[in-house]
Order: structure tokens, then C-alpha cells, then sequence
């Protein structure tokens, strides 16, 4: 174990640049801890060998890697031009035309995908094109035609997406490509399902119905990208039906306004913790290294802002999956959360957030361990875990002792990647219910063997008895690390 472990987790996305098994073992050796999967590009057998050779690297590493299967869901954009592409000019008249073909635009009107745009925008709305590049006002829609003037003109080209700014698409989160990817996710076995442009909690739970229909407990991230999304009551509900969030910028961004996404960001990492939901922070945090091998100033403090109000990960997008220095942005986005955590060391009575009062037993030694660990020299925790659980409600307090997932299933190893401060530990032994003496003993050797700890450190052990059930962590107890 490397002396100063870095807390903050780093998902990067796989894609052309980084998809081979030689630079996965270079990317995870720079400490990527969950690989992204965009579903919006490639073939399932595509995404079936990428997981293969994330695997087959995370083993070569020595570690554990979650993998993250990101749904592409309703993007909706327009047709294809000609020629190509079109030059749009301020005050020029151009329509989005429902019901011409795909494949025949020119320099007066393209046609959509989404077909039910016409019915989703009225006089007075405002499109938005190619990620906010491009802006047009309705004039008015007259049968298949949505007649626009230009605001922002500007080159258009093939299948630049489309957004109403301030929302109110009316474009279900999952479409029927989706509820095909979530099959092949699942059979993949990723550990993290994304799903995009979530209006509200009930997105989520029919996302998890699929989920559960195939013999899946992947995780579920809700990509908050939506205007709707963000309104308090719907945002309540997301975090309550998920497993993760996400503070998607970019298209978050294009519907609400680019000014708005700081705090909305902020709002969200408040609120996180006391729904149990962690957090990633994502899009363009170091978007230069897509063609520089270092990142702008800015870029290292949007980064290091994440990490100071609480983020579990930081994700790279295209400077992983296309850009030219993947492994450079990798090692920029680790460098900066070293730096920045050391900022975070925070005394006992800051661990602990009086609002959010523990609801169970394992939430309440979670944080009681939490409490202890701060108040003694702590070396390390080790909880005997199999849900994941007890680590996640440990994770949600802000601390520098780091903790440890102690478990033998597989699927928590990979769920617990996205943990803050939370590192798998797989221990092959399933412990019955009078195992725990053993435990300890058995603790004790890894711990010494993998340069966790060192003979004489305290460590705090989580567990529940009788050992071997799940959701039972009812135990707590600090232990002198001995030589067994």
C-alpha cells in the first residue's frame, strides 16, 4: 500500500484511446478505480471484451476495478445534411422538420429523431444545438415543422444534439436501445448502471425493476442532466431511489444555463450525504488534456473544488476515451486529490453531521466507528462487510483514517470502488457464526501482509454476530495488531 492513499475515487471512460489491454494496465497502475463503459458508441461484443480486458488488467494490478456501464438514453438530435454539414447565420430562418427524412438536410432544414419534439415546444422557446454552440427562438410550429429563427449562428453538422433550454422534453429516460443495453450490461456483470436524463424518482425505480428482471444488483447512477431534475422535491426522490449520482455538466449545463451548474453541484454534494448517495462530479474537468499534456489551472481547481465540498469520484470523459494523454490526465486528476485532501484532516466533532441522525444499528456503529477512529490514533478500520452497507455509511463521513471493505463476495468488491476513502479487501473466508475470534486473527495477518498497518498499530474491527449474515453489523472493537 502506498504511504498517502488518495480518498477521492477516479472513473475514467474507455474508449479508442485507452481500450487496449497495454494502456489499461498503465491507466489503473495511475489509479483509475471504475472504468466507464459509453453505451452510446460501440457493439455489445465490443463492451463485453473491454470489460474482459479491464478485468484481466485489474488483476495483473493487484486491485480491484468497478466497472460502469453508462446507458445512452434519449439524445436527441438532427438529421444528417448532404452535404454534410450547413453554415447557420444570425437571423436566418431555419426549420427542424419532424417529418422529413433523416438523411436529406440542407440549408433551410434537417430533420430530428425525435419526432415528439414538435409537441414538446412552443413560440418563444429557445433550442439549443451542439451543446448550447448554436441557438435558435421558435417562431412557430405549424403540423411536423418547428419554423425557428437564429440566435447564435454558427456551422451545424451531422447529429448535433438538440435541448430546450429550461427543459420540458417530454423524452422518456429509457428508451427501447437502453432496455437492450441494460440486458447486456447485466450479462457483462458491471458493478454500476448509469442512467441518463432522469426526471424523477420513479425513472430510477422502473430503471431498477429492469435491473432486478435480470438477476442484477448492479448499482444504479442517476445522471442529473435534466432542468426537472434539479428541483428540490425531484431531486429528493432521485437520491432516494439510487445508488449514486451524478452531476453530469454538460447537457445539466446546456438546459439550465452554464452559470447555474456551480451551485447546483454544491447543492447536490450537500444533500448526498444524508440519503446514503455518493456522489461523481463529471464533464470536462480536465478537457484541455484532450490535446495538452497538462491541464489549465482551472481545471486542476474545478477538480480540487470537488474533492474539498465532499465528492466520493471525479470522472474523465474524453480525455480518457479519445483524448491524447489518457494516462497524463489520469495521473493530473490523482496528483490534484492528494494535494487537496491534505487540506481535508478534519477533528472528531466534524465527522458527524447532527442533521442526519443514523436510522439503523450498522449506521449508527458505522458512525460511532467513525467517531472513535478520529478521537485515537487509528491506523486503519477493517469492516467485515458482504452488502457493502456498513462501508458506505462510514464513507459518508468526512475523515482521513482510511476504511476497509473486508468481504469475500465479488460483487461488493466491485460496488465499494466508488466508496470515498473505502478500499476492497477480499478475504476468500465466509465466516460462520462462532468465526469470530478467527476473523481477527485472520485481520490481524492481512493487514501486517499487505503493509496496511504494522505491528503495535490500533485498528478498529466492524462486524456483526453471529458472523455471515448480511445487513448485521451490530459490533465494534479496537485490536493491537500482534504478530500471529
Amino acid at each position: 500500500m502506498t504511504e498517502l492513499m488518495r480518498r477521492t475515487k477516479i472513473v475514467a471512460t474507455i474508449g479508442p484511446a485507452s481500450e487496449s489491454p497495454e494502456m489499461l494496465k498503465k491507466l489503473i497502475a495511475a489509479g483509475v478505480n471504475v472504468v466507464r463503459l459509453n453505451f452510446s458508441h460501440g457493439t455489445a461484443e465490443e463492451h463485453q471484451q473491454r470489460a474482459i480486458n479491464v478485468r484481466a488488467a485489474a488483476k495483473e494490478n493487484g486491485v480491484v476495478v468497478g466497472i460502469l456501464a453508462d446507458m445512452q438514453g434519449p439524445k436527441i438530435r438532427c438529421g444528417k445534411f448532404i452535404t454534410g454539414k450547413t453554415t447557420l447565420v444570425v437571423g436566418q430562418k431555419f426549420i427542424l422538420d419532424g417529418g422529413m427524412s433523416l438523411d436529406e438536410g440542407n440549408d433551410e432544414r434537417v430533420g430530428l429523431t425525435y419526432k415528439e419534439l414538435v409537441g414538446d415546444v412552443v413560440p418563444g422557446a429557445r433550442i439549443l444545438l451542439n451543446d448550447g454552440l448554436l441557438v435558435m427562438d421558435v417562431d412557430e410550429v405549424v403540423g411536423q415543422e418547428i419554423r425557428c429563427t437564429v440566435v447564435v449562428g454558427g456551422v451545424l453538422s451531422n447529429n448535433k444534439g438538440i435541448n430546450r433550454a429550461g427543459g420540458g422534453l417530454s423524452a422518456a429516460a429509457l428508451t427501447e436501445k437502453d432496455k437492450i443495453d441494460i440486458k447486456t450490461a447485466c450479462a457483462i456483470g458491471v458493478d454500476y448502471i448509469a442512467i441518463s436524463f432522469p426526471r424523477d424518482g420513479k425513472d430510477m425505480e422502473y430503471a431498477r425493476s429492469l435491473v432486478e428482471a435480470e438477476g442484477s444488483n448492479a448499482g444504479l447512477v442517476a445522471k442529473v442532466e435534466r432542468a426537472e431534475a434539479v428541483l428540490d422535491h425531484n431531486l429528493k426522490a432521485i437520491m432516494e431511489a439510487s445508488d449514486v449520482v451524478m452531476v453530469a455538466r454538460g447537457d445539466l449545463g446546456v438546459e439550465i444555463g452554464d452559470a447555474a451548474v456551480p451551485p447546483i453541484q454544491k447543492k447536490m454534494l450537500r444533500m448526498a450525504p444524508k440519503y446514503n448517495c455518493p456522489v461523481i462530479v463529471a464533464t470536462q474537468m480536465m478537457e484541455s488534456m484532450c490535446e495538452n499534456p497538462i491541464p489549465t489551472r482551472a481545471e486542476v481547481n474545478d477538480c480540487a473544488n470537488a474533492v474539498l465540498d465532499g465528492t466520493d469520484a471525479v470522472m474523465l470523459s474524453g480525455e480518457s476515451a479519445a483524448g491524447k494523454y489518457p494516462v497524463e490526465a489520469v495521473q493530473a486528476m490523482h496528483r490534484t486529490c492528494i494535494e487537496t485532501e491534505k487540506q481535508r484532516v478534519l477533528p472528531s466533532s466534524q465527522t458527524r453531521d447532527p442533521r442526519f441522525p443514523p436510522h439503523s444499528v450498522d449506521e449508527c456503529i458505522a458512525r460511532q466507528a467513525m467517531e472513535v477512529a478520529h478521537a485515537m490514533p487509528i491506523k486503519a478500520i477493517a469492516a467485515f462487510t458482504r452488502s457493502g452497507n456498513t462501508v458506505l455509511y462510514m464513507s459518508r463521513h468526512l475523515g482521513d483514517v482510511p476504511i476497509y471493505a473486508v468481504t469475500s463476495e465479488e460483487s461488493t468488491l466491485g460496488r465499494v470502488t466508488l466508496f470515498r476513502n473505502v478500499t476492497p479487501l477480499r478475504m476468500p473466508i465466509q465466516y460462520g457464526s462462532t468465526d469470530a475470534p478467527q476473523a481477527t486473527l485472520d485481520i490481524q495477518e492481512k493487514m501486517l501482509k499487505e503493509g496496511i498497518a504494522e505491528v503495535d498499530d490500533l485498528v478498529i474491527m466492524t462486524f456483526g454476530t453471529p458472523m455471515g449474515e448480511s445487513g448485521g453489523t451490530n459490533a465494534m472493537k479496537i485490536i493491537t495488531l500482534k504478530e500471529t
